[in-house]
């Protein structure tokens, strides 16, 4: 029986793949910078970012100075809450919940950006726990970030439904017992999402 639904962020409750796109993308057009030129340096600490090894505090100066460019961080900050939220998506989110569904967030993402995305959209009274590849250490291509999330949701792994718009992602709930759910977010159909719900016993 199913009893929590698990959702990626960037790509399934965003309408961008990943969170590094959106922040890029925002930045190049509102510091009026080369996005190529920009995503290159940028990209340079993404995975030590995702992983919590440092945050972007600790690089902005430094990234600043590489592109010869002074850009506010409050443009940056500015990037986290302008992330393209996908309504339909949401609403998903909210009939699961109604229907007494457990709901989280698992994400690879840097937890100030996360943290500033769920202040402003109010995510932490929708999701009954939401859990950062940044804080704790681990990804979704390992066991620990699902492990967690199970453990504050208080159910089991095979009580779960992952949706992830990344196939790798989806190896290790799969091998934990999840059910799990590759949503495409070129495609972004929602029949399609809805049907594989039901069909791994989600009533919505």
């Amino acid at each position: 029986m199913v009893k929590a639904v698990l959702f990626d962020f960037d790509g399934v409750l965003t309408t961008d793949a990943t969170g590094s796109y959106s922040i890029c993308n925002y930045i190049s057009k509102n510091a009026n910078i080369d996005k190529e030129l920009f995503q290159k340096e940028y990209y340079k600490y993404n995975e030590k970012l995702l992983y919590g090894k440092i945050n972007h505090k600790d690089i902005w100066s430094r990234l600043c100075e590489n592109l010869g460019k002074d850009i506010p961080f409050e443009i940056l900050e500015d990037s986290f809450i302008n992330t393209p939220i996908d309504i339909n998506m949401m609403s998903v989110v909210y009939s699961l919940k109604e229907e007494g569904y457990k709901i989280a967030m698992v994400t690879d993402n840097k937890k100030d950006r996360v943290d500033s995305v769920a202040n402003y959209y109010k995510l932490n009274e929708l999701f009954d726990t939401i859990v950062v590849s940044s804080e704790i250490g681990s990804g979704k291509k390992e066991y620990e970030i699902f492990m967690q999330t199970i453990k504050k949701l208080q159910v089991e792994a095979s009580e779960c439904v992952f949706i992830d718009n990344s196939e790798k992602n989806l190896i290790a709930p799969k091998k934990m017992g999840m059910k799990v759910i590759y949503f495409d977010d070129d495609t972004r159909n929602m029949d399609t999402l809805l049907d594989e719900l039901v069909m791994s016993g989600v009533k919505i």
